[in-house]
C-alpha cells in the first residue's frame, strides 16, 4: 500500500553519520523478506475469532472500540520503547484503526503485514546507524556530566524525524557499551561485541518470517482481550506440550519475550534454574555461552533475538552446561550484569516435592522450642500424600505447630489444593469456580477426616499464585491458620488450551494454537482472588504495594468481584484484636533485628530506584554505585559473621553460604507462630 512504500536506500543514507572506522552492517536493507500472509493464516485468524468471542469469560464483542485497542497494541508490541518508529509511521495507520476488527473476522491481514514490514525496514535502519557509531579507534566519553540514558519511553511521544531517532539511539549504544565496560571489558572488545549484537540484529531481520507477523498481530488481539489470553505459534505451541509433560531439557524457567529482552517469567519449583538460588522472575537475560572450562564457548548476545532462537541455545543435552548474563530485576536498569552458570537437566519430581525442617530457637525466649516446616515449591500430583507423610514424620519429633510454606508458589494443580487443604479441616467447600454464564461449581473436601488438627501458618509472598491462592485463603476463611507475609499475585483466573488444526486441513505450514480465560476462583467468603489476591493476617514490610504488583499491573486483567458464600463454618477462632496484638509484637521486634534493619534498607533503595526513569551513562557514577553495593553486602555479611562469634572476611567469596543468604522472613514467622500459640494457651487457662 501506498502508505506504507519506503525508499530503503533514501532511510539508508539520511540518518548514518559514520564514524573514522565504522564496523560495516554484514546485511544490505535489500535483504529485508518481503512479508506476504500465507494460506493457513486467514483460516487461523478466523477460528481465533471465534475462540476468543464465542468461549471466553468475558463474552466480548469484537467491534470498533476492541478494535481500536488492538491497532494501540499491535504498534506496542512493534515498538515499545518508541525507538524505531517515528510518528509520521503511526498516523499512516490511523486510518486502520476501526478496521482490524474487520480483517481479523475476515483473516484479510493485509494493513497489518504492510505495517510489520515498515517496522522491519525501520528496525534494520536504527540497527545500521547503532554500528556506524562504534569507532574502534575513538573510545567514548564516559564523562560528561549529567549524561543519561532514558530507558522508559512508555509514556514518552513518537519521535519526529530521523534526528531526532538519532540521538536516542547514541543514547542507546552509549549504555550497552557501558554496561560491557563495567562487565571488565576493554574498548576494542566492547566495540567487537556491540559489532556482533547489532550485526546479529541485522542478520535476524533478514532472516523473518511471515508467522511473526501474524503471531504479532494475534497476540495484539489477545492481550487486548485479556491478561492471560495469547495465541502461541506452531513452534511454541510445541514447547508448551514439552513443558507439560516435562520433557523438555534445558533450565526450568518459563521465558517470555518483552520488547526485545527475554525476560524470566517463572522457575519451575526444584528445576536447574531455582536450584541455582541466582535467578528470580522479571530477571533479563541478555546473553548466552554454552559450556565451561576448556569448552567454554563465547557468549552470544541474544537482545532483540526471537524467543525460539533464545530457547534453542538455552535448552541442551541433560548434564552440560549453559551460562547465562542477567540483568537482575532488583537492580534495575543500572545494575551490572551478572553470570549464572546451570548444569542443564529434566525437572525430577523428588526436586519438586515438599519438603519438611523442624525450626529450633536456640536462644531468646523460645528457646529449645520446636516447629515444624513444610516448604511446598509447587501444587504437584501426589503432594497432598507426600505432605500427610511429612506432618506424620514432624509430629514425631513433638513439634508444637506447623507452618506451611508457600513463599515462590506459582500454583498448579487445582486438585492437589483442595485435597491439601482437607488435611486440616473435617470436610466443607475449598474453592467456588464460575464460569462466564454464571454457573457456579463448589470444589469440596468430603473425607470427613482432619489429619492434622495443631496449630497452622501459612507463609505467603508476592510470587504465591493460583493454587497456592487457593489453599491459603480457604486456610483464612475457615480461621484454620494464620496467615503470614505479603500480599500474593492475585491470579484467580482458569485457562484452557486449544489447538487451531483440524483433521481435515491440508496447509503445507501447521496451525498453532491458543489459551484463553474460561472461569474465574472464588473464595468460600465469595470473594474472588482475582486481582486482590490473599491478603495476609499478619503483613511483613514488602518492596512494593500490593496495587504495585502481580495481576492487578497486568493489562486487561479481569476485575475483581464477589459471588454469594458457599455453605461453611470456621473451624478456628482467629479474631481482629489478636490478630492486631501479633501485627504490633512483630513490628517492635522487627525494628531491633539486624537482618531486617538490611530489609528496610533495601527496601528504601529499591523505591528510590523504582520511579527513575533513566540511567546515568557517567562511569565513575555508576562504578561508585556498584562498589558501593558490594561494601554493603560484605559489610553485612561481616556483621553477620561477628554476631555468631567468627572472624571477619575480606571478600564476600570467602564466606560461608549460610552468613550470605539468610532468611530473617521465616524467623521472624516463627516468632509469630510461639506468640500466637502462648496467647491461645493464656486464653484457654
Amino acid at each position: 500500500m501506498k502508505h506504507w512504500a519506503v525508499k530503503k536506500c533514501a532511510l539508508a543514507l539520511m540518518c548514518v553519520v559514520p564514524a573514522a572506522v565504522a564496523i560495516p552492517p554484514e546485511h544490505k536493507v535489500s535483504e529485508l523478506p518481503e512479508l506476504e500472509q500465507e494460506a493457513q493464516h486467514d483460516t487461523a485468524s478466523e477460528r481465533i475469532t471465534s475462540y476468543f468471542t464465542r468461549y471466553h469469560f468475558s463474552s466480548l464483542t469484537l467491534d470498533n472500540e476492541l478494535s481500536e485497542k488492538i491497532h494501540e497494541r499491535y504498534f506496542e508490541l512493534l515498538d515499545y520503547s518508541k525507538m524505531f518508529l517515528l510518528k509520521e509511521d503511526v498516523e499512516a495507520a490511523d486510518e486502520y484503526r476501526h478496521l482490524f476488527d474487520d480483517m481479523l473476522k475476515r483473516g484479510e491481514l493485509d494493513v497489518a503485514f504492510d505495517i510489520y514490514q515498515k517496522s522491519l525496514e525501520r528496525r534494520f535502519q536504527r540497527y545500521e546507524y547503532a554500528l556506524s557509531l562504534l569507532d574502534e579507534e575513538e573510545p567514548m566519553d564516559f564523562s560528561a556530566k549529567d549524561d543519561k540514558y532514558y530507558y522508559d519511553r512508555e509514556d514518552a511521544e513518537w519521535a519526529s524525524s530521523l534526528e531526532e531517532l538519532n540521538e536516542l539511539w547514541q543514547s542507546r549504544v552509549k549504555y550497552d557499551a557501558l554496561n560491557l565496560k563495567l562487565a571488565g571489558k576493554e574498548w576494542p572488545e566492547i566495540v567487537e561485541t556491540l559489532g556482533k549484537r547489532y550485526n546479529s540484529a541485522l542478520n535476524r531481520l533478514t532472516k523473518s518470517k511471515s508467522e511473526d507477523v501474524f503471531q504479532t498481530l494475534m497476540n495484539a488481539f489477545a492481550r487486548s482481550v485479556e491478561a492471560h489470553t495469547s495465541y502461541l505459534s506452531p513452534s511454541n505451541s510445541e514447547r508448551f506440550q514439552q513443558n507439560m509433560n516435562l520433557e523438555l531439557e534445558g533450565i526450568g524457567a518459563v521465558l517470555q519475550s518483552e520488547y526485545d529482552y527475554t525476560v524470566i517469567r517463572s522457575l519451575v519449583p526444584g528445576g536447574p534454574a531455582d536450584k541455582t538460588g541466582e535467578l528470580s522472575p522479571e530477571d533479563k537475560i541478555i546473553a548466552v555461552g554454552q559450556g565451561k572450562g576448556e569448552d567454554e564457548e563465547d557468549f552470544v548476545d541474544i537482545i532483540g533475538m526471537r524467543l525460539d532462537d533464545v530457547v534453542e541455545l538455552i535448552k541442551g543435552p541433560k548434564g552440560t552446561t549453559v551460562r547465562l548474563q542477567v540483568l537482575k530485576a532488583s537492580q534495575g536498569a543500572g545494575g551490572t550484569p551478572s553470570e549464572v552458570e546451570i548444569v542443564r537437566d529434566k525437572v525430577k519430581l523428588e526436586d519438586r516435592a515438599a519438603k519438611a525442617e523442624v525450626k529450633e530457637f536456640e536462644e531468646g525466649p523460645y528457646k529449645g522450642r520446636r516447629l515444624g516446616v513444610i516448604e511446598i515449591p509447587g501444587f504437584y500430583n501426589n503432594l497432598t500424600a507426600d505432605v500427610k507423610k511429612l506432618i506424620e514424620d514432624l509430629e514425631s519429633k513433638d513439634v508444637e505447630g506447623l507452618i506451611v510454606d508457600l513463599r515462590g508458589n506459582g500454583g498448579g494443580a487445582l486438585t492437589e489444593a483442595i485435597s491439601l487443604s482437607g488435611l486440616f479441616i473435617d470436610k466443607g467447600p475449598v474453592v467456588q469456580v464460575s464460569d462466564g454464564r454464571g454457573r457456579i461449581d463448589v470444589s469440596e473436601d468430603k473425607d470427613g477426616k482432619t489429619y492434622y488438627e495443631g496449630p497452622l501458618f501459612v507463609m505467603v509472598d508476592r510470587y504465591s499464585a493460583s493454587a497456592s491462592e487457593i489453599f491459603a485463603a480457604a486456610m483464612q476463611d475457615y480461621e484454620r491458620a494464620l496467615i503470614i507475609g505479603e500480599n500474593t499475585f492475585g491470579k484467580g483466573t482458569v485457562q484452557q488450551h486449544r489447538g487451531l488444526a483440524r483433521r481435515f486441513d491440508f496447509y503445507d505450514n501447521p496451525l498453532g494454537s491458543v489459551q484463553y480465560t474460561i472461569a474465574k476462583f472464588y473464595r468460600i467468603d465469595g470473594g474472588s482472588t482475582q486481582l486482590k489476591g490473599v491478603q495476609p493476617d499478619v503483613v511483613f514490610p514488602s518492596f512494593v504495594e500490593a496495587s504495585e504488583w502481580g495481576e492487578s499491573k497486568e493489562d486487561n486483567a479481569l476485575p475483581w468481584d464477589k459471588i454469594d458464600k458457599a455453605t461453611y463454618s470456621t473451624v478456628g477462632n482467629i479474631n481482629s484484636a489478636e490478630v492486631k496484638e501479633l501485627q504490633q509484637q512483630l513490628n517492635q521486634r522487627i525494628e531491633d533485628d539486624p537482618e531486617f534493619s538490611y530489609v528496610f534498607e533495601e527496601i528504601e533503595r529499591f523505591r528510590k530506584e523504582r520511579d527513575k526513569t533513566w540511567v546515568s551513562l557517567v562511569l565513575a557514577e555508576r562504578e561508585e554505585k556498584q562498589e558501593k553495593q558490594k561494601a554493603i553486602q560484605l559489610e553485612r555479611v561481616n556483621e553477620r559473621l561477628k554476631r555468631a562469634g567468627k572472624k571477619p572476611v575480606e571478600d564476600i567469596e570467602e564466606a560461608p553460604e549460610d552468613f550470605v543468604e539468610v532468611d530473617p522472613y521465616l524467623d521472624q514467622a516463627a516468632l509469630v507462630a510461639f506468640d500466637f500459640i502462648d496467647d491461645k494457651q493464656l486464653a484457654s487457662n
